[in-house]
């Protein structure tokens, strides 16, 4: 028999909000910040590549890191809750750092770039990992851990859209013609409203379901639990694929506009028809209610590869109504496989419980992971792909550069919704539900 609602509207919105401020930073790093690095701070593309793989090889260790603490940490305030408290302040202060532009030599500028933005990748961690690791601890009810995560969804994904739109035409009425300005202004606007967001959180959500005898396992113990964990297995190489899949195309959107389109300013069109992501992490309540969780993801992966084919479509015409009605359609499918994320490792957290393994810092970490992994080997790709093909910033790009731009842009996400979608087959929900519901 399912559990009363434990949850009320002031704690479901402070917890949704946790996501919307994480993203008023982090949507800056996956769509903006390499752009940032080779044409405002003057750093190379290939210099770029690798600053991207060192940062996301440390955030995998820094990911299993926080997992730890997070699970080993019992505080008056509980295990993931105090992270919001801690960590917020440092996440804001580095993300400030990392578009600060010192007048350094070419080696000072990388040095720079290092300190920062692995300091950067550390700290939010630590304030998003809390996030879904904290879930299935809020409740216990089906409905309302699937309403709290299309809630923190919507929120993030919302905000996501908002920055993907208006960060440019912000870098410009801050910057006033000086893009170095304009993005240190426009992140510090974003960086003061998420700490005030991320705090809000810290004081109105509270953690109700914990069990002091299933924490601090022996290695060996949750070792075991993880390799059983097959749908934890399966849920982990989705999200790496989509945040790969993410990362290629969200960095190579501004590069398509100026050096394909010829046209900067279509940036902001093309990420506001992002919206319609929305449309699907709504869908989700009802969807999931009816087919299930893997099959509603199955369906958004579906979704998300038919508009890009549209997409693709789009580029090779150079027809942009083709191209934006390909982003409207993707979106909506990227809503509904990233709404259900959080719900479906709050499940895989719920398994180890099951079998008597309570480590959901561990079992959460493999979103942040994911995210990492995924970023890490899309900004590796792109920013390889350009320098390997001649990229010369704000230049006239040769055949070479446009070629690969293209395909950035639209044939690698298609190939890797594919593949994304035979991996989730293999997923086990049967096995995962009939567990949990002993």
């Amino acid at each position: 028999m399912n559990q009363p609602w434990q949850t009320k509207w002031p704690e479901r919105l402070s917890y949704g909000l946790s996501d919307a401020a994480d993203n008023l930073v982090f949507q800056m790093m996956t769509t903006y910040l390499l752009f940032f690095y080779t044409d405002v701070y003057g750093l190379s593309a290939s210099s770029a590549a690798i600053l991207f793989i060192v940062a996301r090889l440390a955030d995998v260790v820094e990911s299993l890191i926080i997992g730890l603490m997070i699970d080993r940490t019992h505080s008056r305030w509980g295990k993931s809750r105090p992270f919001f408290l801690w960590y917020a302040l440092p996440y804001v202060i580095f993300a400030v750092l990392t578009f600060v532009t010192p007048p350094f030599t070419a080696s000072g500028k990388i040095v720079w770039a290092y300190v920062t933005y692995l300091g950067l990748g550390f700290f939010y961690t630590a304030v998003n990992l809390p996030i879904t690791s904290i879930l299935p601890t809020l409740t216990q009810n089906e409905d309302e851990l699937t309403l709290l995560g299309v809630i923190r969804q919507f929120c993030g994904s919302s905000v996501q859209i908002i920055v993907a739109i208006f960060t440019l035409p912000l870098v410009a009425l801050l910057g006033r013609g000086n893009q170095r300005q304009g993005f240190l202004l426009t992140i510090a606007v974003f960086g003061l409203i998420s700490l005030m967001l991320i705090w809000n959180t810290f004081f109105h959500v509270h953690e109700r379901f914990t069990n002091p005898e299933q924490a601090h396992q022996s290695w060996r113990a949750v070792g075991t639990m993880l390799k059983r964990n097959q749908p934890w297995l399966v849920i982990s190489v989705v999200i790496l694929l989509y945040w790969l899949t993410t990362a290629i195309k969200n960095q190579t959107t501004i590069y398509y506009f100026k050096y394909i389109q010829h046209s900067e300013t279509l940036v902001p069109w093309a990420n506001s028809f992002t919206f319609a992501a929305l449309i699907g992490v709504l869908l989700i309540v009802h969807a999931a209610s009816h087919w299930g969780k893997k099959r509603t993801m199955l369906g958004g992966i579906a979704i998300a590869a038919g508009g890009q084919v549209i997409l693709s479509l789009g580029v090779m015409l150079n027809h942009l109504p083709t191209l934006f009605t390909g982003i409207l359609i993707n979106s909506v499918g990227n809503g509904l496989i990233i709404g259900l994320v959080s719900i479906m490792i709050a499940d895989t957290i719920r398994y180890g419980v099951a079998m008597g393994i309570q480590a959901e810092g561990i079992l959460a970490s493999t979103d942040d992971f994911g995210v990492n992994v995924g970023l890490g080997l899309g900004g590796l790709i792109t920013a390889g792909l350009f320098h390997l093909s001649g990229y010369a910033a704000n230049h006239p790009q040769n055949l070479a550069t446009q070629h690969m731009i293209t395909l950035n842009y639209a044939w690698l996400p298609l190939i890797l919704y594919v593949i994304m979608f035979l991996v989730l087959l293999l997923y086990n929900d049967r096995q995962l539900q009939a567990a949990i519901a002993q």
